[in-house]
């Protein structure tokens, strides 16, 4: 599927993987962005897959439980820590981007604390995206199911961008391109 689709679209075709080896083979099949959601800390192997190829990479926070001592200052933490783990093991530092893992090691409560907090990812001086789209966190405020949490997602993508975040990644293209290209002209100029 990688293979054709990297041969009949000209965009980055991104993998979502922590396993090296199906990193390896979506890259020789034409994808050409690293989505690892343990940022680099289940397989050894996988920051020289992406530094060997010099590939962009997605370091996600993520984690088993819902514990922190202070959350936004614990994710920042670890989301520095995988950044600096990345470089040291060769990552260029232009190729990282982080996400703070909406939904991932996170109750509802604490994804809406995120969400308020996000300027503070700014501190890492890197990119930053947000993956909220149609997550859980929507539906168990909305009571709705995944097919229609659209309104939702907007509400997510236009704060996100409001507090500096560079990339969503979303569902709906069409709709969010309309949010994101108007979000931008009122943030961004």
């Amino acid at each position: 599927a990688i293979k054709a689709i990297s041969e009949a679209v000209a965009v980055p075709i991104s993998v979502d993987t922590y396993k090296a080896s199906i990193a390896e083979k979506a890259i020789e099949a034409g994808a050409s962005l690293v989505n690892d959601v343990w940022g680099f800390t289940k397989d050894s192997r996988m920051a020289s897959v992406v530094s060997e190829r010099n590939l962009p990479v997605v370091l996600m926070h993520n984690q088993d439980h819902t514990f922190y001592s202070d959350m936004v200052n614990d994710i920042i933490n670890r989301l520095e820590d995988l950044k600096n783990d990345a470089i040291n093991a060769g990552v260029s530092e232009s190729n990282i981007i982080l996400d703070p893992g909406i939904g991932f090691g996170k109750t509802v409560t604490q994804n809406i604390e995120l969400f308020r907090s996000l300027e503070r990812l700014q501190e890492l001086n890197s990119p930053i995206l947000i993956g909220s789209s149609r997550k859980s966190t929507i539906g168990k405020i909305l009571d709705l199911p995944s097919d229609q949490r659209i309104e939702g997602t907007a509400a997510t993508v236009v704060i996100s961008i409001l507090k500096g975040v560079d990339v969503v990644r979303v569902h709906d293209v069409k709709e969010m391109m309309r949010v994101v290209k108007m979000t931008d002209a009122i943030v961004r100029s």
